[in-house]
């Protein structure tokens, strides 16, 4: 029987090559892409996508419950994959709007254009690690809880550390994010996300489908939009360094991150598509390795063939960023047998490889 598949946002970064991964799995399956090509992203005059047969392509907005619906009733889908959102920390803060429009309402728009399908089985949101916020934090005993906000006051002083409980006993440190730590969203754009999970979580109580939500973190590598000031740091700084500027890098340079590359996401989402998943299942998804917004910077420089120096570190931040960011990867490989292939130097190489390229025909 031929399995039918929707993938919204399916025209981005990662959604594009989920659809060449499912069709490369399975050549009988057929895709339907709902996705609005934003300029932001894809530019004032994006072509439209073309990927080949099997797959068909409905420009649409998911803030357009009609649209929307009609996609869905002309796919009648198996498996959904959810990945229209508005992503970006800073931009969700001026913004907050069209982010909730977007990432709540739209949401909510799917789940009742899903309510009038039979054969629905399950529906894998892309989620993000913004909902932990601050993340997680073991002190000397061992105790875990989640690191308190950090407070504009003392970041403009230039204390850039994570405030602990009172009860907690120092020393502590930062753990790798997983689904047992309670959430605790610092920006709009994670709160946005947090309820994309609630949504479809409660909505599919008792429904025919199964949400799973996988919790991505820094997703990177070729192909990232070169336009988008808000998202995907390592292609605005590969642009940036080719383009000779010195880059601005915020707080001491010790924020850190988990940066996965985007083939690991993308084989993280089929796995999620393809195994039995109980309902309500959140798995984190990243390389399980972080490493510091200065030390990666040295690696795009020299990997882009130039001097590691030309960089700044201004002691600036933004209101909703976080200090620590690394996944729990173990419940992942347990429950669908995943794991990251590709190293943060092996991404990088191929990140700037494709910048070189890509850099000289995008203008300023």
């Amino acid at each position: 029987m031929t399995e039918n598949i929707l993938v919204t946002g399916g025209a981005g970064f990662i959604g594009s090559r989920l659809t060449t991964a499912l069709l490369r799995q399975d050549p009988s399956r057929k895709i339907w892409i709902f996705d609005n090509l934003h300029p932001q992203v894809h530019g004032d005059a994006p072509a439209t996508p073309e990927f080949g047969a099997g797959v068909t392509f409905i420009k649409g907005d998911v803030t357009d419950a009609c649209a929307l619906a009609d996609c869905v009733s002309a796919c009648n889908p198996n498996i959904v994959y959810h990945l229209a959102a508005e992503t970006g920390t800073g931009q969700s803060y001026d913004e907050p709007t069209r982010y909730c429009a977007v990432n709540v309402i739209g949401t909510t728009n799917l789940i009742e254009a899903l309510r009038t399908q039979h054969n629905v089985k399950k529906v894998v949101l892309a989620g993000s690690r913004a909902v932990y916020g601050e993340g997680g934090y073991a002190d000397a005993k061992g105790l875990e809880f989640v690191g308190l906000p950090r407070q504009p006051e003392a970041m403009i002083a230039g204390d850039f550390t994570v405030p602990v409980p009172a009860n907690a006993e120092l020393p502590a440190h930062p753990i790798p994010s997983h689904a047992g730590l309670p959430p605790a969203p610092a920006s709009v754009y994670a709160s946005t996300k947090l309820m994309q999970e609630y949504l479809l979580c409660q909505a599919g109580e008792g429904a025919p489908w199964d949400a799973v939500i996988l919790r991505f973190q820094n997703v990177y590598g070729p192909g990232q939009s070169l336009r988008n000031p808000y998202t995907g740091v390592l292609s605005i700084f590969s642009r940036q360094i080719l383009s000779g500027k010195e880059l601005a890098i915020y707080e001491d340079g010790e924020i850190a991150r988990d940066f996965a590359y985007v083939d690991d996401i993308v084989s993280a989402l089929v796995a999620a598509g393809k195994t039995d998943i109980k309902h309500g299942t959140i798995l984190d998804i990243g390389s399980g390795k972080p490493v510091s917004i200065l030390e990666v910077s040295k690696m795009l420089m020299r990997a882009l063939g130039k001097e590691d120096d030309k960089f700044k570190i201004t002691g600036d931040f933004r209101i909703g960023d976080i200090r620590y960011a690394c996944a729990d990867i173990t419940a992942a490989r347990q429950t669908m047998d995943w794991s990251p292939q590709i190293s943060v130097e092996e991404g990088i190489r191929r990140l700037a490889d494709w910048a070189k390229i890509e850099c000289s025909n995008v203008q300023d």
